[in-house]
This record gives C-alpha cells, sequence and structure tokens, in this order.
C-alpha cells in the first residue's frame, strides 16, 4: 500500500468511512489472546525461567581477550569440573573476545583456583580474569524490591486511572490487558531461555509504562466519543468505543513501529555481535512487551471495556436511542433517494385525434394527461375531437382540440390587427 492509499485509509477510518470490527469481535480476540496465555503458561510451569545469578547466587568469572573461541564451552566447562568439582556451568560469549563463566558460589579459596585454570586454558594473563561472588541474599532482595515496585505500580496505576476516568471499568480493563502484556512477555522468556536478570526486571517495568501509555491515548478518544453519543443518541456505547479504535489504530501502529524499529535493531545486534549482557536482555522484554501491548491495547482493552459498560441501564437504554435514530436516519436517506428519483423527466409519448405522434418529456403523474406506461416511455392518449379520453372521462383544457398549448397562452390576431 502506497503511502498515499495508507493516508486516504487512515482518513477513511477516522472518519468512519471505514470501519473495522473490533468491539463486536471480543470473542475472537479473547480466545486468540487465551491461546497464547496457555502457551506461555505452559512454557513456564515446564521448563521454568532461567534467573541469572543475580538472582540465585553464585561465582562469575570473565575471560577477556581471547584470540581462539573455538571450543570454549567445552574449556571453560573443563577447567570448572576439573578444578571446582562441579559438573554445570553457564558459559557464554560477550561480544567476540570475553568468555563468561556462571557457577554455583565458591569460597575465596577455590574461586582463585578456578580463576587460575580458565587463564591458562585460554591463554592469557591471570590477572586479566576477573571473579565476583554473589550471595543469594542479594538476590533474594532484588527479586523482592523488583515485586513491590511492581505493586506499587499497579495500585497507583489503579488509583489515577480510576479518578481520571471516573470508572473503575476502564481501570480494570487496562489492568487486564497489563496482565496480559506482562505475562506473555515472561513467558517467551521462559519459552527461549533467555536469562532473567535485573535488566529485564527493568525492561519488563518499562513495558508496563508502555503498555498503559498505549491504552490511555485510546480510552481517551473513547471517553470522549461515548461523551458525545450520550448527548446526542446516535450511536450505542460500542459503536463510539469502536469509532475510537478505528480513530487511532494508525497512530498507535506508527508509534509501535518507530519505537520497535530501535529495539529491534539493538536485539539483532545483541544476537549477532554483542552477545548476552545487559542491552540483549533489556531489549528483549522491549521488543516483545511493545508488540504485544499494541495488541492489547487495540485488541483487548477496549473491547473488554465496551462489553463491561453494554451492561449497565443507561447504557442499553442509549443503544435503544441510538437504534430508533440510525432506523429514522435509514428512513429519510431511502426517501430522499425516491424523491431524487421521481424529479427526473421520462420520455412521454402523446397521441390524439390529430393522427400524427409526438413526443415529449415531463413528468408521467403529473395529474394533467392520462393514459399508460409502458418500459421507460409514458404512452398518453390525449383524446378525440370532441375533448373525451378512451376510457370517457374528460381531458384537461389546456389538451383538448385547439388548445394544445399551456393554459392561458394568448391567441394570434390577424395581421390586419397587429
Amino acid at each position: 500500500m502506497s503511502e498515499n492509499k495508507f493516508a486516504v485509509f487512515g482518513n477513511d477510518l477516522y472518519t468512519g468511512k471505514r470501519s473495522i470490527d473490533f468491539v463486536g469481535k471480543l470473542r475472537t480476540w479473547l480466545l486468540i489472546s487465551v491461546a497464547l496465555l496457555v502457551i506461555v503458561g505452559a512454557g513456564l510451569a515446564i521448563r521454568g525461567l532461567n534467573l541469572g545469578i543475580e538472582f540465585t547466587g553464585g561465582s562469575d568469572f570473565r575471560v577477556p581477550g581471547v584470540t581462539n573461541t573455538s571450543g570454549y564451552v567445552d574449556k571453560a566447562r573443563g577447567v570448572v569440573s576439573r578444578v571446582g568439582s562441579v559438573s554445570e556451568a553457564n558459559v557464554t560469549l560477550i561480544g567476540s573476545d570475553t568468555v563468561r563463566v556462571e557457577t554455583e558460589r565458591f569460597d575465596d579459596r577455590r574461586a582463585q583456583d578456578v580463576s587460575a585454570g580458565l587463564a591458562k586454558a585460554f591463554s592469557v594473563p591471570d590477572a586479566d580474569v576477573s571473579a565476583s561472588i554473589v550471595g543469594p541474599s542479594w538476590g533474594a532482595s532484588v527479586s523482592q524490591k523488583a515485586l513491590q515496585a511492581i505493586v506499587w505500580f499497579l495500585a497507583l496505576v489503579s488509583i489515577l486511572l480510576g479518578v481520571y476516568f471516573r470508572t473503575w471499568k476502564m481501570a480494570f480493563a487496562a489492568l487486564v490487558a497489563l496482565f496480559h502484556d506482562i505475562f506473555i512477555t515472561v513467558g517467551v522468556y521462559a519459552l527461549t531461555g533467555f536469562e532473567v536478570t535485573p535488566a529485564s526486571t527493568i525492561g519488563f517495568l518499562t513495558i508496563l509504562g508502555y503498555s498503559l501509555y498505549d491504552t490511555v491515548v485510546v480510552f481517551d478518544k473513547v471517553r470522549e466519543n461515548t461523551t458525545e453519543a450520550s448527548s446526542n443518541g446516535r450511536r450505542s456505547y460500542s459503536q463510539a468505543a469502536n469509532l475510537a479504535v478505528n480513530q487511532t489504530l494508525v497512530r498507535s501502529i506508527n508509534t509501535s513501529v518507530v519505537a520497535l524499529l530501535p529495539v529491534g535493531a539493538i536485539l539483532v545486534m545483541g544476537f549477532t555481535v554483542i552477545g548476552p549482557g545487559t542491552l540483549l536482555d533489556l531489549s528483549l522484554a522491549l521488543f516483545v512487551g511493545i508488540a504485544v501491548g499494541t495488541y492489547s491495547s487495540i485488541f483487548i482493552a477496549t473491547p473488554l471495556l465496551a462489553w463491561l459498560r453494554e451492561r449497565e441501564p443507561a447504557m442499553k437504554d442509549l443503544a435503544k436511542r441510538a437504534a430508533r435514530y440510525q432506523e429514522r436516519a435509514a428512513i429519510a436517506a431511502g426517501a430522499r433517494a425516491d424523491s431524487e428519483g421521481a424529479a427526473q423527466a421520462v420520455p412521454v409519448q402523446v397521441f390524439g385525434s390529430g393522427g400524427a405522434n409526438a413526443m415529449s418529456t415531463g413528468p408521467a403523474d403529473s395529474g394533467v394527461v392520462s393514459g399508460a406506461r409502458s418500459g421507460s416511455t409514458s404512452v398518453v392518449d390525449l383524446g378525440d375531437a370532441q375533448g373525451y379520453t378512451a376510457t370517457g372521462r374528460p381531458l384537461h383544457p389546456s389538451l383538448r382540440e385547439g388548445n394544445r398549448g399551456p393554459r392561458n397562452q394568448p391567441k394570434k390576431r390577424p395581421r390586419s390587427q397587429r
């Protein structure tokens, strides 16, 4: 679709010339979301989250300046198994020449032995290998603080939305969309096996804000349209809400695409060049969260809100008023079309005692002539010389023999009297 066509399409959505039924297909969107939630829920239940060393505690070794990275995983795990007496280790490559090794927590003596073993295996100086030990209490503290931040965030957002929109149902619909976004994003981490780090937690909190931002923009337009609909009674609540989603659709897509492009670039660079690290952890959470947040704002939050509000007695009355108004508008439009069609001239064929037929145009049912319509041509009997039609009814004075012209037409005077 060209730029011009896309602009026309967006304008048609805004004016209501075109409309996509988002609100009316709530069941379809919910089925899609439920399927996604079941898939990611299964990933969380079966595989679980791959928590980083910051949450579980352990030892972290980094070997920079590795010139030969072939077989780096087997080399690192061999050192950890032989020196540290540990069979499992998480080995990753950061960038192009730094090997990262994560193990269970070692005491200081064993940590020094593992560092020396890694330096020898990768042919780097012992001083270049860094080792850090993270206790489980620090990881538990990070998890607790992150959970508290999320709880406070949701509580304050609920109060703010309830006060701003003056209804708890908008706050409830927004929070449902929010839970939908965060659950799917966390589930993607479980399915892909990505490590959950403090950077990932920051990404989760960021997408909460982004999802709410997009939802609030749509809800603001919903409130504007539904307030107008309640005052004039021309649309039901669902119709006004659906118009609001259509009006903000292009804006939501454009905003999401602009946000996803740089995040996607960072994600690709993290996979191909940079390797595991803060940027990759943060970009994955942001990419998934922004994409899912755009979906939930359009397909979940507003349709769910309309479903909740349509159960109210006032909204039921509004739906009846809107139905009556739209019915009257349809009848008026049909009558207007009929009147415009009747005003168009049709060919009229006239004949009478003069013998020769003549063709004229004019309204067939003017009340002046009598006869029958045949196809698109009206055939009219002008009667005999005595001024009567074939059916025996008197002919209009203006159409009698000797007075074929319009009524009150002045007679021509003889040339001698002029």
